[in-house]
């Protein structure tokens, strides 16, 4: 169905923040799920994760960043329009339980993904590590949100321009070194960053956790786009995720099929900058 968009915000470079008008899906999300839109007739349905919801003003909010025609497209609409349609909320919400020790790391506009769950694992009592990571200080996303749940707050910038100069994996390699206790890990990011949190997690055996952005359409698993190979099997990220047990992901494949359509997404993206110009 149409959703109206309350606001529709620039916040960080090519990162906007949405609030759209959701009352059934903002009663009903949990953390870890996510919704699909799209946003005019013949646009592509994309996959984004509810960072807020306020199920009392019928609202969610959504973070996402300005990487091709549908994003570019989505960041072009302003408040009081609508979008052409919106279904939700999707997948299985995050498991959450006390664990102990808890560590949160999200990298670029994932953090927008870890936030709701990082606040789920607070409130669940965990003792909560958050590791933030962005390519520079402009690009942190979260930042005083974030800092008010964690126990502990490590941020990371590529740049050094604020924090540790370097990767979220990096801070997490010196926790494991220096033998701090941790009973969880859940990452959410890049692909590349993600793999190298499971890769430092694998040795010690630390339960951890990542929520795949593999491309979907229907979200509900009939179109098979969003197929990954976790533990040999092959899963669909909409329906059996989107967070599965990092160690026994295929990253290496997943980051094939993530190619896939690149010419065409490209060439979209030209052509709709082509138009927005005219």
């Amino acid at each position: 169905m149409p959703s109206k968009i309350i606001s529709n915000e620039k916040i960080a470079p090519e990162i906007f923040k949405i609030v759209l008008v959701a009352p059934q899906i903002a009663k009903k999300h949990r953390a870890g799920q996510f919704i699909i839109l799209r946003v005019g007739e013949r646009g592509e349905r994309i996959p984004l994760t509810v960072v807020e919801k306020d199920p009392q003003a019928g609202t969610i909010t959504l973070i996402y960043q300005v990487v091709g025609k549908t994003t570019m497209w989505l960041s072009d609409k302003k408040a009081g329009e609508e979008l052409q349609d919106l279904v939700g909320p999707l997948g299985n919400p995050t498991e959450i339980e006390n664990f102990g020790n808890a560590v949160a790391i999200g990298g670029g506009v994932g953090c927008a993904c870890v936030y709701p769950i990082a606040k789920a694992l607070k409130e669940a009592g965990n003792h909560l590590t958050i590791i933030w990571g962005a390519r520079t200080k402009e690009h942190l996303l979260l930042e005083k949100e974030i800092a008010e749940i964690s126990d502990r707050l490590e941020i990371c910038t590529d740049d050094g321009s604020k924090g540790t100069h370097g990767f979220v994996s990096e801070v997490l390699k010196r926790m494991i070194e220096q033998k701090e206790k941790i009973d969880y890990v859940i990452a959410v990011g890049p692909v590349p960053m993600m793999r190298a949190i499971v890769e430092l997690t694998r040795g010690p055996g630390i339960r951890t956790v990542v929520s795949l952005n593999s491309i979907m359409v229907d979200g509900t698993g009939m179109c098979g786009s969003c197929r990954v190979l976790v533990g040999g099997e092959r899963k669909f990220a909409c329906v059996d995720g989107p967070e599965f047990d990092g160690h026994k992901v295929d990253f290496k494949n997943m980051m094939t099929r993530l190619r896939v359509y690149k010419e065409f997404e490209d060439l979209a993206k030209e052509k709709y900058q082509e138009e927005r110009g005219r």
